[in-house]
């Protein structure tokens, strides 16, 4: 299954609706958003790609209760989790969550295979040993906004668990 991860929208649709699209044609088949979407009318942007997104608030959460209401929509393909997220998608066990130090602390556990965040607008993509005498992939896709930093996402398959920082087309 190829993914797509981004985060740090800040509101910017242009840029998420861009990296989506180029995604979704690379062969992406979900959305994991790790962060600072902000206003949930922000989802309007990606919602023609039909693809599910697995979305957290960072700590730029926005209009909480609406971004509720929003992703109880049956209309819409929103999972929205809270501040984070564990989830399973293509027997990988994926943890999100919006703040780095966190995400390392949870990639030491070695419960999951992939652990994602935002916050640093920073495209990262390491290797953490873990007490389990293992890897575990720690993926910051940088700011898809391109908020003081260059716009980037990371598209990857979790079949392989190979991942690449893309720049966002402009």
């Amino acid at each position: 299954m190829k993914i797509c991860i981004l985060s740090d929208s800040h509101d910017h649709r242009e840029p998420f609706a861009a990296a989506v699209a180029e995604a979704k044609a690379l062969g992406a088949e979900a959305i994991l958003h790790c962060g600072d979407l902000v206003a949930p009318s922000t989802l309007h942007a990606v919602h023609e790609f039909a693809l599910p997104i697995h979305l957290i608030h960072g700590n730029n959460a926005g209009d909480v209760f609406n971004l509720c209401r929003f992703a109880q929509n049956p209309g819409n393909r929103v999972h929205y989790y809270g501040p984070d997220a564990t989830l399973r998608l293509a027997q990988r066990q994926i943890f999100l969550v919006h703040y780095p130090h966190y995400a390392k602390a949870m990639a030491l556990t070695g419960d999951f295979d992939l652990v994602c965040n935002g916050h640093e607008h920073r495209a990262v993509i390491e290797r953490i040993q873990n007490i389990q005498g293992k890897e575990t992939l720690r993926i910051d896709p940088g700011t898809v906004a391109g908020v003081s930093a260059p716009a980037t996402y990371v598209f990857g398959d979790l079949a392989t668990m190979h991942f690449e920082i893309r720049a966002v087309p402009v």
